[in-house]
Order: C-alpha cells, then sequence, then structure tokens
C-alpha cells in the first residue's frame, strides 16, 4: 500500500483536508494509507505529500521550521526524489521565494515568484473568499473538471508567477490571479479543494492517480 502524508505543522484545515482525503481514496478502493503526520521519518517513507495551510506566511514557514527535521525531510523527498507534492493555499503560497505579508519572508523557493497583496475595490473586497470560476492549461489534474468550473478560495494574498510555465490554473478577481501552479512533481492550488465540493473531489482524486 503506498503512503500518502498530510503535513501537519500546526497551521492547516486539518480535519477537512483529512477527510476529503480519506473520501476520495475510500472511492478509489483505499490504495492509499494516509497519515497527518510532523514525523520527518514519515515524510522520507512517503509516496505523496500533502501540505495544507491557513494563516498568515510567516507564521507557517515558522512552524514548518519548528519541527526538528521536518523541512529537511520535505525537501529531500520533493525535490531529490521527486515525490508528488500538493501545497493548499497558504501551502502553496510556502513555494514562493518570498512573501510580504506583514514583513518580507523567504519561502521555500521552489517555484520563483513573490507572494503579494490583492488589490481591493469596492467592488472586490479583501479578503477574497468565496466561490470563483478557474480557467486552466489541459492537465491530468484536472481531469474531469470543466473550464469555468467554481472552487472556493479564502485568501487577501497571490502567488505573483515568476515564469509563466509554472501557471496551471487562474481566476480572476478582479484583475487575473494564480489559481494552482505547477512545476514537475510540485503542485499547489490557492483554492481550497477540500472545501470545493465536487470539483474539489475530482482534483484530489486526481492527485491521487497522478504520476508525474
Amino acid at each position: 500500500m503506498m503512503k500518502l502524508v498530510i503535513i501537519n505543522y500546526g497551521s492547516g484545515n486539518l480535519h477537512s483536508v483529512h477527510k476529503s482525503f480519506e473520501t476520495v481514496n475510500q472511492s478509489m478502493g483505499n490504495p492509499y494509507e494516509i497519515l497527518v503526520s510532523s514525523s520527518a521519518n514519515e515524510i522520507s517513507q512517503s509516496d505523496k505529500i500533502v501540505l495544507p495551510g491557513v494563516g498568515a506566511f510567516g507564521e507557517c514557514k515558522n512552524a514548518l521550521m519548528s519541527y526538528d527535521g521536518l523541512l529537511t525531510s520535505l525537501e529531500d523527498v520533493v525535490i531529490n526524489k521527486k515525490i508528488p507534492f500538493m501545497g493548499i493555499c497558504v501551502g502553496m503560497q510556502l513555494l514562493a521565494d518570498q512573501s510580504s505579508e506583514f514583513e518580507i519572508n523567504e519561502g521555500l523557493k521552489w517555484i520563483s515568484g513573490e507572494v503579494v497583496k490583492l488589490e481591493s475595490n469596492k467592488n472586490f473586497p479583501i479578503p477574497h473568499m468565496g466561490w470563483n470560476e478557474i480557467e486552466f492549461i489541459d492537465h491530468p489534474l484536472f481531469t474531469g473538471c470543466s473550464q469555468k468550473s467554481d472552487f472556493y478560495f479564502v485568501h487577501s494574498y497571490y502567488f505573483k508567477l515568476q515564469n509563466k510555465d509554472n501557471l496551471l490554473a487562474t481566476t480572476k478577481y478582479p484583475n487575473e490571479l494564480t489559481a494552482a501552479v505547477i512545476k514537475e512533481n510540485i503542485f499547489g492550488t490557492q483554492f481550497h479543494p477540500e472545501k470545493s465540493h465536487s470539483n474539489g473531489m475530482k482534483v484530489i482524486k486526481n492527485f491521487l492517480n497522478w504520476r508525474p
């Protein structure tokens, strides 16, 4: 049986993420053992990794670094061993070079770009919260989804990519924003698939099936 680890670093919608992945896994005949863990050893033995994230970028980065060996193990399996990885919301934003949320904080630097604040006006308040349509390039991670499908967002900052080759999906609020990123075995969504009903379940299933 393959092992999927949802990283528990004290920052993330862990219950909902875990429940959604377990539901999809069961519908597929339970090909994965799904663990919620902060253990560097468990991460090092994983076949797939999910990094959720809720809250401020700097706090999430500091939390990741506070667990002994977690970040080193994570970088080894994702960057060196090319294990499939999925970041959700701030878990995706942490892939950037840096964030300007509250102060400049360095990210994991796995995908070039920076996390910057959304531009607001009276018709588009911050945070961007609720359902929004996305458009995506043709990719196995969006198999079964239709263009302009709705997904659920909650964020005040977005990932401004340096390289458009890493752009997998966009949304508008009101300007075009990054909704999903891709780089080899690394995948991230600004939206919350665990809160996006049937569309989110499709993305989760596609990730479980993904062989980059």
